[in-house]
């Protein structure tokens, strides 16, 4: 008889553990529970100027310039027009052009004509940079799978802006002024890893969602002890002059001065409005 009643006992804890299972499971909150998305953000072509922060420059090269050693020959200003035309950049190398945009592109930061040690001598490295990279560019749009230039181009914007880096740290009104003058706008290198993941974003948004949280029943606590503040002002001016009464009526030297009163009803018509 008692191996049937513990049988039954038996049976029923087991079938109320069976029931009742998920409760004693200790249960961790999910992404699903805090209601974020994550989308993965579009990624940004290196031709863009998002990448190098070139806004475009706009350098007045003709097809009928000459080339940069030829610019000053005496010899030319009494040749023909066919010879003259032989020493234009539209029959010279490609590289001559590149020559000229970028004797132009330093026009607009150095000094004078023979100007190499003064102090705009890093602009004339940024200038030539630009330079390098408007040409890397346009190279690439008519060549997008040339992964060497991708690479050169790439390396050419990191240097350049490590170089402006270290012109706003020595001298912000000449970084400022090299930006004006090239149309750039400063971007400096994201502090957070260059490869996004779904996980360390998600850890992120977590992150800050449970930050609110936490701020938003701060809030609430602050709001409830504020309201509290009120009634507990008026008590205390209520027992301050208590005490005072009780301590002059028994002869005794009060230890409760009035402006403290004053001051906790004070405080209690603050709380009030």
């Amino acid at each position: 008889m008692n191996m049937i009643i513990n049988y039954k006992q038996t049976t029923r804890t087991a079938a109320n553990l069976l029931k009742n299972g998920s409760n004693l499971l200790r249960r961790y909150a999910t992404i699903a529970d805090y209601k974020i998305t994550w989308v993965r953000p579009e990624k940004i072509s290196y031709l863009s100027s998002e990448t190098s922060g070139d806004l475009g420059l706009k350098i007045d090269v003709k097809s009928s310039d000459f080339g940069e050693k030829f610019n000053e020959l005496p010899e030319l200003k009494s040749a023909s027009d066919i010879v003259k035309k032989m020493f234009t950049l539209q029959f010279l190398p490609r590289k001559e052009t590149i020559y000229v945009r970028r004797d132009k592109m330093l026009e607009l930061v150095k000094r004078h004509r023979l100007d190499e040690n003064s102090p705009e001598a890093t602009s004339k490295y940024i200038a030539i940079m630009t330079n390098d990279i408007h040409q890397l560019q346009e190279f690439l749009m008519e060549c997008p799978k040339n992964t060497k230039i991708k690479v050169k181009l790439l390396e050419t914007i990191a240097k350049r802006r490590k170089v402006l880096k270290n012109l706003r740290h020595w001298d912000y009104r000449r970084f400022e002024w090299i930006l004006e003058k090239l149309n750039l706008v400063y971007k400096p290198a994201p502090e957070l890893p260059h490869q996004i993941t779904r996980k360390d974003s998600l850890r992120r948004l977590t992150e800050k969602r449970c930050n609110e949280l936490v701020q938003e029943k701060l809030d609430i606590y602050k709001r409830e002890l504020k309201e509290l503040q009120k009634d507990f002002y008026i008590e205390k001016a209520e027992k301050l002059a208590f005490i005072r009464e009780e301590e002059i009526t028994c002869g005794l030297q009060p230890s409760v001065n009035e402006e403290d009163i004053a001051c906790a009803k004070q405080k209690a018509k603050e709380y009030q409005t």
